[in-house]
């Protein structure tokens, strides 16, 4: 009998063993807002003498899209990021429960959790940085429409969260590939900072713009990061379904490696399903 086919654990039973995975959902979207925070700070606050020394908005950027690409790739092949799959980022965590690959209660807890990141993240880098996390060159790293205005920044962000998603399946689910998979999204990460930043600030994750939001106080068009993520990844999930076929989706991981036990509804070759986060 194939896992996918297996009789599934109830809820509590999920919980009870995966528990370990939504704290590392959380630290995975902290550590990613730490470094945002961390990257926002030493390219844009006048103080530091390198913010001074790049005067071209371009390299800014393109060096801001390297090292948050960068932290992604690391992020997703480290231990935590292969245990729980490293989606830190609830868009792609519903993307997945549409297609049938995580288990609802595991879902609630790690969009809950990744939430709780985004909101960590922030909190200690505000602590990291002081005064300087707060300057308006920096402002907590916070993701709100440019001078194109709201509709373009939906678009932007749709059209970012929609190529994403679909590069994830279409690489993630081909076992010959599916190890490109984190580095194609690195990739991807660099380039929306370099051309979308200015248009809608980058965020394709609606947990990551909370943490900034609260702390800046800032909730400029809130809805569009809260939409567009989901929509985009929803339709990249529908195209693939439609294409493809359910059977061709294996795994809900970003990075398939067999060392790790999967906590999804699995049938990548060679991985072992199960309910223990071990």
């Amino acid at each position: 009998m194939t896992a996918s086919h297996a009789p599934q654990p109830s809820p509590s039973t999920i919980v009870r063993h995966h528990w370990p995975l939504y704290f590392y959902e959380s630290i995975e979207l902290a550590l990613f807002m730490l470094s945002a925070c961390a990257f926002t700070v030493w390219l844009y606050h006048p103080a530091y003498p390198q913010t001074n020394a790049i005067h071209n908005e371009w390299l800014r950027r393109a060096l801001m899209g390297i090292a948050m690409g960068l932290t992604a790739i690391l992020i997703i092949h480290s231990p935590m990021g292969k245990r729980s799959g490293a989606h830190f980022n609830p868009a792609i965590t519903l993307t997945y429960l549409r297609l049938g690959k995580i288990h609802f209660a595991d879902a609630a807890f790690y969009v809950l959790f990744q939430f709780l990141g985004g909101i960590v993240g922030v909190w200690i880098s505000q602590i990291s940085f002081g005064p300087a996390l707060a300057d308006p060159k920096v402002n907590y790293a916070v993701t709100i429409p440019g001078p194109s205005g709201p509709l373009a920044a939906f678009a932007a962000e749709l059209f970012m969260a929609t190529l994403l998603m679909a590069v994830v399946l279409y690489t993630s689910n081909r076992p010959a590939l599916a190890t490109k998979t984190s580095y194609l999204v690195g990739f991807l990460i660099s380039l929306y900072i370099l051309f979308f930043a200015p248009i809608s600030g980058f965020s394709i994750n609606p947990a990551r713009t909370l943490g900034s939001a609260l702390f800046a106080h800032l909730y400029t068009a809130l809805w569009i990061y809260f939409t567009a993520p989901f929509l985009g990844m929803l339709l990249s999930a529908e195209f693939f379904l439609r294409a493809q076929g359910k059977d061709r989706i294996l795994c809900a991981k970003l990075h398939p490696d067999a060392n790790y036990p999967c906590p999804f509804l699995c049938h990548f070759p060679g991985h072992r399903h199960t309910t223990r986060a071990k």
